[in-house]
């Protein structure tokens, strides 16, 4: 499986997701800058967290309009894997991959901490390394991340079961249900405000983050046994 991690003006947790990717888990890795137009040779496309230029206007707002960005809206409609992490997740609601949008934290302040986060439904390359309703530990570390949606959106959002993960407090930002990470109808597209990057080596305090990694190299392996039956 190959990923490739989408490099914008400011991005600075880039290289935490290839190290993830390349060093921890051995599967070929190459990072991908902003103005690139081919990624036909990518299995899953990681917009990572940190910045993309132009978020003084709107987080993701600019970031968008990259020449990269409308191939990853290609890649994601032939139903190949994309993750947005953090900043990420605001460039796919700004794309329109993913429904709503993340507005300044509920109490206007940075946060940077550890918090607990339910894992909704496992039956998801994304989440199958994962046992339902499992409470797992991830990093956060935004200021823009109040998940924000009409409504109608997160009736259709909870009825379809797009909710992957869920915050376990109230108090973390302000975001809708609690909302985390959300995923679009078909599953491939997966956006979230925590950062499995940043809990996946054990030097840095805990490993919950990187069975997301290995939930997609487990779906890699059966695609490849199908494929040979």
């Amino acid at each position: 499986m190959k990923f490739g991690v989408v490099v914008f003006p400011g991005s600075n947790c880039d290289r935490d997701v290839a190290y993830v990717t390349r060093d921890l888990m051995n599967q070929p890795t190459r990072m991908v800058w902003h103005e690139e137009t081919d990624i036909s040779d990518l299995d899953v496309v990681v917009i990572p967290g940190g910045f993309s230029y132009g978020d003084y206007l709107r987080c993701g707002a600019i970031a968008r309009f990259s020449p990269v960005m409308q191939r990853v809206v290609e890649h994601a409609q032939q139903g190949k894997f994309v993750l947005g992490i953090c900043n990420g997740f605001q460039v796919l609601t700004e794309t329109g991959l993913l429904p709503g949008a993340l507005v300044r934290n509920r109490d206007l302040h940075f946060i940077c901490d550890r918090v607990s986060v339910k894992v909704e439904r496992t039956n998801l390359p994304w989440t199958q390394a994962y046992q339902t309703g499992e409470i797992i530990t991830l990093p956060i570390a935004h200021g823009e991340g109040q998940y924000y949606a009409d409504a109608h959106t997160l009736s259709a959002l909870e009825d379809n079961g797009q909710v992957l993960f869920r915050y376990q407090s109230d108090h973390i930002n302000g975001s809708l249900n609690n909302i985390a990470g959300i995923c679009n109808i078909q599953g491939n597209v997966l956006g979230m405000m925590p950062h499995p990057e940043r809990a996946s080596d054990s030097m840095l305090g805990g490993t919950d983050g990187i069975k997301l990694f290995e939930g997609l190299l487990v779906a890699a392996v059966g695609e490849i046994n199908a494929i040979a039956v």
